[in-house]
């Protein structure tokens, strides 16, 4: 399983979504489940499942699918 369908499981699990309405191209404006709350609890989920710890500087850089993925990528998470 790729990072990036890891990162979409996670985001759908998270925001209880369904799978097939977190693509790739999925973001803050295209997800309204995507709030300000749910971006804690997204960042949350992530530092759980992955073992890192995002910085709140890097909360709002962290508002898509792609952008995680870098992100995590960055941090040596494969």
């Amino acid at each position: 399983m790729t990072l990036e369908t890891r990162v979409q499981q996670l985001v759908a699990t998270t925001l209880k979504l369904s799978l097939d309405r977190v693509g790739a191209s999925a973001d803050t404006d295209s997800l309204p489940a995507w709030d300000s709350v749910g971006q804690v609890n997204v960042i949350m989920a992530l530092e759980q499942t992955f073992d890192i710890y995002v910085e709140p500087e890097e909360f709002a850089r962290l508002n898509s699918i792609q952008a995680i993925v870098e992100y995590l990528s960055a941090q040596g998470v494969a």
